[in-house]
């Protein structure tokens, strides 16, 4: 039971707060402007691969888990496409998809409001029919 508790306290969302926001966007910046500048060179010697890692950890870290990071990990294994700023732009929409999230108030339970039955003959209508006169143009 201890590993599910510490698998489910990863996936857990924590509430955003402005440390843990800034965390997360500069270790985004920092990784795009590292392989950025890197250029393929970074893509040769595997440091690309070693910052990706490291950048999804701690933007997971910081942030939790949000399916959006998966598809950018792949991006970022792609050899040109790991030049574009894809961490911060991730980043970017995780934080505001967490916000949108945490700004709604709660779910409550709904109140059912039962109607009692209407007695035979009340609230019919005066030909004593079941169904309403037809309306008159």
């Amino acid at each position: 039971m201890k590993l599910l508790e510490k698998l489910a306290r990863w996936f857990s969302v924590p509430v955003l707060t402005s440390q843990r926001i800034w965390f997360a966007f500069s270790v985004a910046a920092v990784a795009d402007a590292f392989q950025l500048v890197m250029g393929p060179l970074g893509w040769v010697l595997l440091i690309d691969d070693v910052l990706d890692v490291v950048a999804m950890l701690l933007i997971t870290l910081a942030l939790g888990f949000h399916p959006l990071l998966l598809p950018t990990f792949i991006i970022e294994a792609i050899p040109v496409a790991d030049m574009l700023p894809t961490w911060t732009g991730c980043t970017a929409m995780v934080v505001m998809l967490r916000k949108r999230a945490q700004s709604k108030p709660p779910l409550l339970p709904s109140k059912t409001i039962e109607l009692a039955p209407a007695a035979p003959g009340k609230d019919l209508p005066a030909n004593g029919s079941a169904t309403p006169p037809p309306l008159k143009h």
